[in-house]
């Protein structure tokens, strides 16, 4: 699994243009349809860019991830709001440093999430297996749990148009794949500059990141829930509540306890 260090305190400018939103979207529709949650966990939080829009609107959320230098970032970016100290200080939010396949809190949520693909970064079936098992275990009796991955067919695009590039004025990268069929695995390498200034002039530190990530076949998946002890599991597409077919790019998968 990633273990985000230098690349956390750049992550942010990466990813400006990744749709939040319609993560923040589909978790409240299933919670319209489902029951709206007070409390949530968040399994790979990242620098909060979802776990900080819930905590202000009103939900009690513990953002979990096991990277400490994206908890980090997502600590100061919450003191940051106008409300980041109170809602700290009242135990609206939590950030914590765990595993998502050992995950747990002292008390069971009503609600887990995990988006962003966090889920592909699983590389073996006995890890997936694990946390579905463990968020079965943190959840309230009628909770859900919703998550996206990566379609196995996207992992496939990801090898064809690569190599990827980004050239912004202060951060770029080149990003390149390797991909296993076989494992249905891919190995991201990015060669990231990011811009600083020392001794009075433009600078730019390089640094290397390699990320790994797998997809899963969405009909074993639904197996693993409902072994988990899940009793309603479905499968949508791209945001939105339609039947999830071979072109869809991203999966998303609602299961009640």
């Amino acid at each position: 699994m990633a273990s985000y260090r230098r690349f956390a305190y750049v992550y942010d400018e990466l990813m400006e243009d990744m749709p939040y939103p319609d993560w923040l979207r589909f978790a409240r529709t299933a919670w319209e349809k489902y029951g709206m949650p007070k409390t949530v966990a968040e399994l790979g939080c990242g620098t909060g860019s979802i776990t900080i829009p819930l905590v202000n609107s009103g939900f009690e959320v513990s953002g979990i991830d096991l990277s400490a230098d994206m908890l980090s970032v997502a600590r100061r970016k919450m003191e940051a709001t106008p409300q980041g100290h109170r809602l700290f200080r009242e135990g609206s939010v939590r950030w914590l440093q765990q595993d998502m396949r050992e995950w747990r809190l002292p008390e069971m949520v009503d609600s887990v999430i995990s988006f962003c693909d966090c889920v592909n970064y699983l590389l073996n079936e006995d890890d997936i297996i694990a946390t579905f098992r463990q968020t079965y275990k943190g959840l309230k009796p009628g909770g859900t749990f919703l998550f996206d991955v990566h379609h196995p067919n996207t992992l496939v695009r990801y090898d064809e148009e690569q190599p990827f590039v980004l050239d912004e004025r202060s951060v770029s990268y080149i990003w390149t794949c390797d991909y296993d069929a076989g494992r249905r695995e891919i190995e991201h390498h990015l060669s990231i500059f990011a811009r600083s200034e020392e001794a009075g002039r433009d600078m730019y530190q390089r640094f290397e990141e390699t990320h790994n990530q797998r997809a899963y076949d969405p009909d074993w998946m639904k197996v693993e829930l409902v072994k988990a002890g899940f009793t309603d599991v479905k499968v949508y597409a791209d945001f939105e509540w339609v039947e999830a077919g071979e072109d869809a790019q991203r999966l998303f998968f609602v299961a009640v306890k």
